[in-house]
């Protein structure tokens, strides 16, 4: 019952099972890596998101009085501003 183990009987079954299952194996480790790209592409996505604990160093928050006074005649879009001027020589599409 005793059998000589040798190095060349262990890598002569690992060459057969290799050469069995290559396909196998180049499968599992394809899904493997791709599997490891996507989790530490998410992680690094993850953290470069978060701004937790972020302060910005620039403090501009002032307006000057041209700038206030541009935007308070701004007007909502249900406001209505008068017919628009149409080109000479066309007809409104939109008018009932």
């Amino acid at each position: 019952m005793n059998k000589e183990v040798s190095l060349k009987a262990i890598i002569e079954g690992i060459t057969t099972a290799f050469k069995k299952y290559n396909l196998t194996i180049f499968i599992i480790v394809l899904a493997g890596g791709l599997g490891t790209a996507v989790i530490l592409l998410n992680n690094t996505l993850k953290k470069s998101s978060d701004t937790s604990g972020y302060s910005s160093n620039l403090d501009i928050t002032s307006f000057d009085q041209a700038t206030i006074d541009r935007i308070k005649q701004l007007h909502t879009s249900s406001e209505f501003t008068g017919n628009v001027p149409l080109p000479t020589g066309r007809i409104n599409p939109f008018a009932e």
